[in-house]
């Protein structure tokens, strides 16, 4: 859901152990977060995603709100998510952030290790791997198909650019999700400059000259580093190529086309490295938080590209997510790939990329960076702003170098 600025009436909410949902028992929280899963399958929906995890965080839901009736304190106290910039329009919006990530993120923020639920004992990250899982499986139920005019029609999805605009022929949720689209609806800004690079994916974009910056405005991760990021060890030569590089992150919604491209003209050097970990939540808020790098900690899978015109390495990082139930990509090693070109799908849930650029590789358009880590004006603080952008989108040129 999106609000205009002049909608925007109430204080935004920084998830922290006194916010909106303070008193909150943690057990309870729990037990609704994995009641919002259920809800999502249409036997108990009759496919209305706006009763399970799509709803907003101050949605009213009889089934949660028995759980965790505080989320109607927090839907009279604030507003919960985050500032956007559209590149296309350059409005800036609120995008409210879905109850399920909020939830989420009360358990890894403020709750206890251990959460009760009726079957025994749990640790946090065991039961959000678990119901991410559960949501994989009711999404790739044959009976999930019932979930798609709801998801159409909550998100306002044009079935005009798709591949296959009929419905029916998706066998399941997760089909449709990682819809692919017709060769023409994500044209690629300057396609005919070898020097330009372009956005990777439908998402929320920030942008970062150095990893430094994007550890000053950005990521607040304590552990974040290239070499977590990528699991290798610190000496490892992939890695210190990337030393004082470039860093691109795209945040994929869960309304968002879910393929993602190659933001390089490039050969593919290798096989995906697979990752294995959590599935924390990649809203804003959670990867602004000091003491948890849920980039470092998620499930991921990383891919090596090698830039055609520079010959030097970049690494593509596709971050699974709290709900996303799996990774898959579409290339194969030593496959040539042009700017725009798939290289792999999303299933269900939000979900990020990350490409990290080797020093004097890319310089970042100018809108982008200043979005992304902006001047204060001595008067207000100016926080960082994600850009809303498409694949083919104009992300920056090789400097030469």
């Amino acid at each position: 859901m999106h609000l205009h600025l002049h909608h925007i009436t109430k204080p935004i909410e920084h998830v922290s152990t006194d916010s909106g949902l303070a008193g909150a028992d943690d057990d309870d929280v729990a037990a609704g977060f994995a009641q919002l899963v259920e809800n999502t399958h249409p036997s108990q929906s009759d496919g209305d995603l706006m009763q399970g995890i799509h709803a907003a965080a101050h949605s009213h839901l009889p089934s949660l709100h028995k759980f965790v009736p505080q989320l109607q304190n927090l839907a009279t106290k604030y507003h919960v998510g985050n500032y956007v910039i559209d590149r296309k329009t350059g409005e800036k919006f609120f995008e409210s952030m879905p109850i399920y990530a909020r939830l989420g993120m009360h358990l890894l923020f403020c709750g206890k290790q251990q959460v009760k639920l009726l079957e025994g004992s749990k640790r946090v990250d065991s039961l959000l791997r678990e119901q991410s899982i559960r949501e994989g499986r009711i999404y790739d139920s044959p009976e999930s198909v019932k979930n798609i005019p709801s998801f159409i029609r909550t998100y306002k999805i044009s079935l005009d650019e798709l591949l296959d605009p009929d419905i029916k022929h998706y066998a399941n949720f997760n089909e449709f999700f990682y819809r692919k689209l017709k060769p023409d609806a994500r044209p690629v800004e300057n396609a005919d400059d070898p020097a330009a690079f372009c956005s990777a994916a439908d998402s929320r974009l920030v942008v970062y000259p150095t990893i430094d910056l994007a550890l000053k405005f950005w990521v607040k991760g304590d552990e974040f580093s290239v070499p977590a990021l990528l699991n290798l060890e610190p000496s490892d030569p992939s890695c210190l190529q990337f030393e004082g590089g470039s860093l691109a992150i795209f945040r994929l919604a869960p309304s968002d086309y879910h393929r993602f491209h190659s933001p390089v003209d490039a050969t593919v050097s290798g096989n995906p490295i697979d990752v294995p970990g959590q599935y924390y939540t990649v809203n804003p808020q959670a990867i602004n938080e000091a003491n948890l790098d849920v980039f470092s900690r998620n499930k991921r899978s990383i891919l090596f590209l090698q830039h055609t015109l520079s010959g030097k390495q970049v690494a593509f990082v596709a971050i699974g997510a709290l709900l996303v139930g799996s990774i898959t990509w579409t290339v194969e090693e030593n496959v040539t790939v042009r700017r725009g070109g798939e290289l792999g799908y999303f299933a269900y849930g939000g979900s990020t990329v990350i490409a990290i650029f080797p020093p004097n590789v890319i310089t970042f358009d100018e809108d982008l960076v200043e979005h992304s880590a902006p001047l204060s004006d001595n008067t207000k603080k100016i926080r960082p702003m994600e850009t809303l952008v498409q694949v083919g989108y104009s992300l920056g040129r090789w400097n030469g170098a």
